[in-house]
């Protein structure tokens, strides 16, 4: 039975429209409709919960009544109904309900639907455009979806519960007290205008302080997963107290809304109770003096008694459910205002997959400026043939990673376009674009597994004896043999940490050309590919990349103009625009602004500023 409500719900099932709304109670329907009869289950559960808690004064004073009208040799011949009753209530019924409650409410909503929202959030937000992330903390966009899974989840458990008990105690507690005597019903009316001019006083800043602390912790998580992310500048630089100080400032500001929240709870909790102690002193009082003139019976009295208590029992839990309701619904805020964001840069409504075999590019008169309106790019047009070579040459700033950005699109062309083989990346899906370019930049990041799940990357089916053959052209062979992780995993067994931390910036770069070796793409972007590695290495692999590079058409990005040079042609650009072109030896003879970049080359670094000074 365990296992039946355990498989109820996938954990990771895709809606057909997996973005989530970005108001609230849409939100909340995406993900309850995928569990709905759940729900529904515990919805009732809770009902019957609730009457059969409600039930019990209503035994008692019957079985008061009984004893003080009965004689005694009478009482079970009489009075065994109510007390079967009685105990199949509390035997039976409650206990059945309860199981089934723990049922739906543990065994299938608890791990599966926090996970299902936890996973679909994921899915749409890993689906978001690099721009998305470079905007915001890492950690505090994790943050956001593993918390806001269990606060959905918590609030509409708690809600189904406290409906329940609100509507059948209230209901209940009336009709018992108004039908022994509608004076004792008078206290009740009172206590309940009370207590909902509380709730409605209070609640409210709960749930905004709530929401402010929430927002607190996100920062707070996300400043001190980018201290650890960091944490070899951190101690390059000697500057843990300074980060000491920038996780403090966010410690402190949560420290001071929790502070704000918890006063706010304390004043709630006293205000309740001494509503609650009014409650119970005034029906008492009431129905004792009500029996004192007998307008009521014994059983009344013994009824309605226990009765209030139980009323302002469930007050103070449905209140603090209820506040802990606006408290999670304050966190699912949060969350949506980053989980419900709509794609960025979206695939185009009824884009196809492209195959680019041949890599013929074209860019066509393109402009792009990162939305600045100072183009970075300026009516940029290009056309680099299959199987050419090209080098992309100019200064910081030039455009060049911008136009390897715009070619793979994690950016749209702010005017123009760009081609491959004849088709218009803009209607390619992404994934199917990006299929086709393989990237080796120059801030190589590993992901934190082992070194042949890092070069099987762009092929996760590959055989052992081809990344191992990628890692050879790519010089990486050799030394992945001796790594050893913490957990003795040996070779391209070997976890390289995260980022690839454990591995040296030359080593890293490496494992990403055997990366790219193995995935085989047609169009091949080199990004600065050879910064990471020094001189000895750097010339041991130039002969991999050649071979890398034979039939295949690339677009090389490098500030070392040696690295380059061999190129079939070189493109130069000056703030977005091509001021020269042709293969080195001819803008050599040329003694233009590349013969000048080349001149001032510093150990074969181009130096910052060249461009202004050979102008």
């Amino acid at each position: 039975m365990f296992r039946f409500f355990e498989s109820l719900i996938d954990p990771t099932a895709t809606p057909e429209r997996p973005e989530p709304p970005a108001s609230l109670g849409a939100f909340y329907w995406h993900f309850l409709r995928q569990a709905k009869a759940l729900f529904g289950g515990l919805l009732v559960a809770g009902l019957c919960l609730a009457l059969a808690d409600a039930s019990v004064p209503y035994f008692v004073g019957r079985i008061v009544t009984l004893v003080t009208s009965t004689r005694q040799d009478q009482l079970l011949v009489v009075g065994w109904p109510i007390l079967a009753g009685l105990v199949a209530i509390l035997l039976v019924f409650r206990p059945a309900v309860l199981f089934m409650r723990g049922l739906i409410a543990n065994q299938a909503i608890g791990p599966g639907f926090s996970n299902l929202v936890r996973w679909q959030s994921h899915f749409h937000v890993s689906r978001q455009s690099w721009s998305f992330f470079q905007n915001d903390f890492a950690g505090r966009i994790a943050n956001k979806v593993m918390q806001t899974g269990p606060a959905l989840r918590e609030s509409v458990v708690q809600t189904v519960e406290a409906i329940w008990y609100i509507a059948v105690y209230g209901t209940s507690a009336l009709l018992l007290l108004g039908s022994a005597d509608p004076r004792l019903a008078i206290p009740l009316v009172i206590w309940f205008v009370g207590y909902a001019t509380l709730l409605r006083w209070f609640v409210p800043r709960m749930r905004d302080r709530s929401r402010a602390a929430s927002e607190m912790r996100s920062v707070l998580t996300g400043r001190i997963v980018d201290t650890y992310t960091n944490i070899l500048t951190v101690k390059l630089f000697a500057r843990a107290r300074d980060e000491d100080t920038y996780v403090g400032e966010a410690m402190d500001g949560l420290m001071d809304k929790f502070q704000g929240q918890f006063r706010l709870v304390t004043i709630f909790a006293v205000a309740l109770q001494l509503l609650n102690a009014t409650l119970v002193a005034a029906v008492t009082i009431s129905a004792v003096w009500l029996a004192s003139r007998g307008a009521v019976s014994v059983g009344s009295v013994a009824m309605a008694v226990p009765l209030s208590w139980q009323v302002v029992s469930m007050s103070g839990w449905v209140a603090f459910q209820v506040s802990a309701i606006f408290e999670n619904v304050g966190v699912v805020q949060e969350g949506l205002a980053t989980i419900a964001k709509p794609l960025q840069l979206p695939d185009s409504k009824g884009a196809t997959a492209i195959v680019a075999p041949r890599g013929d590019i074209r860019f066509e008169r393109v402009s792009f400026g990162y939305g600045t309106g100072r183009p970075v790019i300026d009516d940029f047009s290009l056309h680099v043939r299959p199987g050419e070579k090209i080098g992309l040459v100019g200064r910081s700033g030039a455009g060049k990673s911008t136009l390897a950005n715009l070619l793979l699109r994690f950016f749209e062309p702010e005017d123009g376009k760009i081609l491959i083989d004849g088709a218009d990346i803009a209607t390619a899906t992404q994934e199917s674009l990006r299929a086709q370019i393989s990237v080796v930049t120059q801030d190589t990041s590993l992901l934190h597994r082992s070194i042949r799940d890092n070069i099987a990357y762009g092929r996760p089916d590959a055989p052992l004896e081809e990344i191992i053959a990628a890692a050879k052209r790519a010089e990486a062979h050799e030394f992945i043999l001796g790594l050893v992780d913490l957990h003795g995993r040996r070779g391209y067994d070997a976890h390289v940490g995260e980022r690839g931390v454990k591995l040296s910036g030359g080593q890293r770069q490496r494992v990403a050309i055997a990366r790219v070796v193995l995935k085989d793409a047609p169009i091949l972007v080199l990004d600065e590919a050879t910064s990471a590695l020094d001189s000895e290495v750097e010339a041991a692999i130039q002969a991999s990349l050649d071979r890398l590079m034979a039939g295949k058409t690339v677009i090389a990005v490098a500030h070392r103009l040696s690295t380059i040079a061999r190129m079939d042609r070189l493109i130069i650009l000056d703030r977005g625009r091509i001021v020269e072109e042709g293969p080195h030896a001819e803008l050599i003879a040329r003694n233009g602004l590349y013969a000048s970049l080349w001149r001032r080359q510093s150990g074969g670094f181009l130096e910052e500023g060249v461009s202004e000074a050979a102008e």
